[in-house]
This record gives C-alpha cells, sequence and structure tokens, in this order.
C-alpha cells in the first residue's frame, strides 16, 4: 500500500470508531437521566454496593455523603451530559477500538510477530475492562467518601459542581483501566527488546514506590485506600514478571 492508500485506511478505521462510539453515545444519551443517578451519584450514598459490602463483611460502615450538587454555566448541564455521553461511548466500545487499532496495525507485521500477538485484543480489552470495573467499584467510591466528607470547618459546605465531580469519577476510573494494562506493556516491551524479566527485577523497588506514587494521586490522602489501590497494582507487576519471563523462554525456544 502506499502511503496515500495508508492514511485512507486510517481515516475508515477512525470513522468507524467514531459510528461506534456515536451510536453507544446516542443511547446513554436517551438514558443520561438513569445514568446520571443510578451509575455517578450513586457513588455517594451508602446504598452503594462496595459500602454494603464493607459493613456487612468487614464491618466498615459509612454514611452517605451530603453532597450537593450544582451547575455554574448556562450550557452546564448540557455539557455535562455530552461528555458522559462520549466518554461512555468509548469505554463501551474499547474492544471495538482495539480491534481497529490492531487491524491498521497487523497487516505490517511478520508472521512470527502475528503468531506472538495472538489473541492481543482478546487481553488488552480484558485487562482494561478489570480495571475499569476495580475503578469503579473501588477506587472511586472511596476518592468520593473521603472527598464529600472532608471539611476544613463545619462552616463550610462541600458544593461541587457536576463537572468536577463526573471528571473526578471518570478520569480516576479511565486511569485505573490503563494501569491494568501492565501485563500486557510488559508482553509487547518484552517482544521488541527493549526490557526483560531481568530488568523488570532490578527495577521492582523503584517500580513499587511509583505504584505507591501514582495510588497517592488517584486516591484521597489515606492510608487504608493507597494500600487497597496499589496492592492490585503491585501484583499487575509481578504478573508482568512472568509475563515477560514467559515471552523470553518462548522466544528462545522457537529459534
Amino acid at each position: 500500500m502506499t502511503f496515500l492508500q495508508h492514511l485512507d485506511e486510517l481515516r475508515w478505521r477512525l470513522i468507524r470508531i467514531a459510528i461506534a462510539v456515536i451510536l453507544v453515545g446516542v443511547v446513554l444519551w436517551i438514558y443520561q437521566e438513569w445514568v446520571m443517578n443510578h451509575i455517578f451519584l450513586i457513588l455517594k450514598e451508602k446504598e452503594f454496593i462496595t459500602f454494603r459490602l464493607l459493613c456487612e463483611y468487614v464491618d466498615i460502615c459509612v454514611d452517605s455523603t451530603s453532597v450537593k450538587m450544582q451547575s455554574m454555566t448556562v450550557s452546564g448541564q448540557f455539557n455535562y451530559a455530552m461528555m458522559m455521553s462520549i466518554m461512555g461511548g468509548i469505554i463501551i466500545n474499547a474492544p471495538y477500538i482495539f480491534y481497529q487499532i490492531w487491524s491498521f496495525v497487523k497487516p505490517g507485521l511478520k508472521q512470527n510477530e502475528l503468531s506472538a500477538a495472538k489473541g492481543l485484543v482478546f487481553y488488552v480489552s480484558l485487562c482494561f475492562f478489570l480495571g475499569i470495573l476495580f475503578g469503579y467499584f473501588v477506587v472511586a467510591p472511596l476518592t468520593v467518601q473521603f472527598f464529600g466528607g472532608f471539611q476544613i470547618s463545619n462552616e463550610i459546605e462541600n458544593n461541587f459542581t457536576v463537572g468536577s465531580y463526573m471528571g473526578t469519577i471518570i478520569s480516576t476510573v479511565f486511569y485505573t483501566g490503563i494501569l491494568f494494562l501492565l501485563p500486557i506493556v510488559s508482553y509487547i516491551l518484552t517482544k521488541i527488546g527493549l526490557i526483560g524479566p531481568e530488568f523488570l527485577k532490578k527495577y521492582r523497588r523503584h517500580a513499587i514506590v511509583v505504584i505507591l506514587i501514582i495510588s497517592a494521586v488517584i486516591t484521597p490522602p489515606d492510608m487504608l485506600s493507597q494500600i487497597i489501590v496499589s496492592l492490585p497494582i503491585i501484583v499487575l507487576y509481578e504478573i508482568g514478571i512472568v509475563v515477560s519471563t514467559r515471552t523470553i523462554k518462548n522466544k528462545t525456544a522457537i529459534e
């Protein structure tokens, strides 16, 4: 294919992605009130499933966060609904987006590279959605609970803008989904020869420090939340070492 043909191929891939995101976004737009009440605002209520399970099995019970929501601009609620629909369309269509990206890259790979990347779209989608679920059911509610209940003084009310509230939840959930791609990143970097299991083991302590810093950034500044978030990421790093080791062994066996 010529350079212009590659550009045309990329254009059609992007058009397909845009259509898929728009279709899902339209559905979310139609049910925007239900989505807002049962996906976003429910995170500040004690009836949310994470808080109910913590209360029932760990004996850590919380109250509903008395946070008031407000829109500060004329088009505020419209813009928030639009953002919710578009981001929802992107997240729900993540496997399809990964597939379109892979389909564009695939023709340029050699046969051995194609064999090594077999099932890549499935594993990327699986890890991403596991991260999304962990972010939504663990990180996001802890974040909302902490910041919603934190007060410097009783004279100051927590009146969040809808944009700030939704932006915090969406970014937290999305970034957690990205972090759960660590084993996939380890596999790809090992496959192209940039890193290996020895490298990952050598810098394990440095990685743990970075993970703790990232956990501190995306979670409330309390030790329990940071531990809850950092432990799965550390486990993912260890899984990345295992994946890297197996990749090197398979590569050596083939050669």
